[in-house]
Formats: C-alpha cells, sequence, structure tokens
C-alpha cells in the first residue's frame, strides 16, 4: 500500500483493496485468494525506505549473509566469536536497526549484539516472506554465529525466534516482546481487514503451503512452547490494537520457563524502544526474576504466581 498517504488517501485506497477482494472473492475465487496470499506475504514499502534511512552507530560493523537464496543485511556491534551475543530478530515490516535503543544496555553487561534484516526488509534482497521463511533465517543467521548467549525478537520475530529453537541451534535465554503466537488468528486478522471471505481460507493456506511446504497447523507456536525447556521472558501491552495481549499471556501459559511482563499505555511498536522495558529485558539477562510466572492449563483463562 502506499507510503507518506495522507489519512484521507490512505482510507480510499484501503476502501478499494476491501471492494476488489469481495468483487474477486466471488468472480474469481482461486485467483482472489492468490492474491491475498501475496499481499499478506509482502512487506509495506514504507519499512524499507526507513531501514535505509536508518543509520547505525560508530561501532557497528555491516555484513552479508546468504540464507535461503537471498543476501541478508547483518548488523554487528563487538565480537560475537569472542564474546556472548545477542541476537535481535525484528518483527513483520520492520528491520534490524529497530534495535539501536538495546545495544548500549547490552554492550554494557558484555555482550557482542547481532541484528539483521529479513527477506524483503530492509537492506536484505527478496521481495515476499512469511513466517516459515523469518524461521528459517532466523536460524541461519544464528547458525552462522553461533550459540546465542540472549536472543530478542518483536512480533513475528519473537514467533520465529520460538519456532527456531532445536537442538542444531538456540538461545540460552530468550526475550519475547509483543509476539505473534497463532498465524490462524494473524490471517483472521488480516481477512477482517481488507474483507476477504471466509470461503477463500483453504485457498490462501494453500498458497502459503506451495510457497514454504509448510501448513498452518505446524505454525501454532504454542504447540511447541512445552518442550522448551529454555528461561524466557514474555513482555506484552495490554493495549496492544495488532498482537492481542492474549496472544502474550498464552506463550507464558505454555512456556515452563517464561514469565510475563505486561505493560500498559505502550501499544504494539512503543513497547520495543521503552527504556523501562529494556532495562527489564536486561535484568532478565542477568538472571534476575523479571515479570509474573503464570499457571494453570489450556482450559483455564489466567493464574500468575
Amino acid at each position: 500500500m502506499a507510503t507518506h498517504a495522507t489519512p484521507v488517501s490512505a482510507r480510499l485506497r484501503l476502501g478499494a483493496l476491501r471492494a476488489g477482494f469481495v468483487l474477486g472473492g466471488r468472480l474469481a475465487p482461486k485467483q482472489t485468494a492468490d492474491r491475498a496470499a501475496q499481499l499478506f506475504a509482502t512487506p509495506f514499502a514504507s519499512s524499507r525506505r526507513r531501514a535505509l534511512a536508518a543509520q547505525g552507530d560508530a561501532g557497528m560493523r555491516r555484513e552479508d549473509l546468504q540464507a535461503g537464496g537471498e543476501t541478508i543485511a547483518t548488523y554487528v556491534w563487538g565480537d560475537p566469536a569472542a564474546q556472548p551475543y545477542a541476537l535481535m530478530a525484528h518483527g513483520w515490516s520492520s528491520f534490524g536497526l529497530r534495535f539501536l535503543p538495546w545495544v548500549e544496555g547490552l554492550r554494557a553487561q558484555g555482550y557482542a549484539v547481532v541484528a539483521f534484516d529479513q527477506p524483503g526488509h530492509g537492506r536484505s534482497s527478496g521481495k515476499l516472506c512469511t513466517l516459515p521463511e523469518f524461521t528459517a533465517t532466523l536460524r541461519a543467521v544464528g547458525r552462522h554465529y553461533g550459540e546465542a548467549a540472549l536472543a530478542v525478537g518483536h512480533s513475528l520475530g519473537g514467533a520465529a525466534l520460538a519456532l527456531a529453537q532445536d537442538e542444531d541451534w538456540h538461545a540460552r535465554r530468550l526475550v519475547l516482546v509483543a509476539p505473534a503466537a497463532d498465524m490462524a488468528d494473524a490471517a483472521s486478522r488480516y481477512f477482517r481487514l481488507v474483507r476477504v471471505g471466509e470461503h477463500l481460507r483453504q485457498a490462501f493456506y494453500d498458497w502459503l503451503l506451495r510457497r514454504t511446504g509448510v501448513r498452518v497447523e505446524q505454525l501454532e507456536v504454542h504447540r511447541r512452547l512445552p518442550a522448551l525447556g529454555l528461561p524466557a521472558l514474555i513482555v506484552h501491552d495490554l493495549e496492544d490494537p495488532d498482537v492481542p495481549w492474549s496472544e502474550g499471556e498464552r506463550y507464558a501459559r505454555y512456556w515452563p520457563g517464561a514469565r510475563l511482563l505486561s505493560t500498559q499505555g505502550l501499544g504494539h511498536r512503543r513497547v520495543l524502544s521503552e527504556p523501562a522495558v529494556i532495562a527489564a529485558s536486561l535484568a532478565f539477562a542477568r538472571g534476575e526474576a523479571v515479570g509474573v510466572r503464570v499457571i494453570g492449563t489450556p482450559n483455564l483463562p489466567l493464574g500468575v504466581a
């Protein structure tokens, strides 16, 4: 969609898009579902422009890696081969340098820092990207630099972090900020936004399966969480308009080693750069108890200890 558009023009463009999906869903459902899925996997052009305008600091160096047929731009502070390092995973339509506010504190605690741009984002190549590709790229970057002492993921980057943990690569501690928990729920929010009919859902999923080889059910992150024995801090704002707080709570409830830190009034994006959130995450990285332990079962809404 357009960038730097006025609120009126943005509403007009969204209205036209909605009308196209409603009409296309009746006249050409297969093609419309494919178009909806392709748009779902297309990062906003405005985010790439913001990324290209962003500047690192004097202590940063750029490196390019090859992963999944794409050139992945990475941003490195310190020496990940000689120091414990923190891997930073941005969210959808974002970029690695969004983590600049974290770097000073992490470096002061002795960490090297590695951030990167996902395919189709920032300075990396590519045009489309999905959660399986987010996960595969994150794992490739992690394997290149070795086991991370700490990993921080925002939004879709948080979901990818949880999915990326395996025997070949994992982080010793994780911080997930406003993490998305369920691809089907994300698709439902998208369908409501652009007025894609529910009768197109399976064809929409089929497009994603053809592209990635992964079924949507395999991306239900919470189903993997009981097996993760890693300490984690989940940070989520109660008023997040993009990814509901309930998804962060789901992580904390299913993940045996997780604690939940709830904020209020920071929304989905500002929570990532909020100094108090960064300070709490650094305290967690030092081994301090931060947030609350969520207890209960999948059938109980919430309890804390």
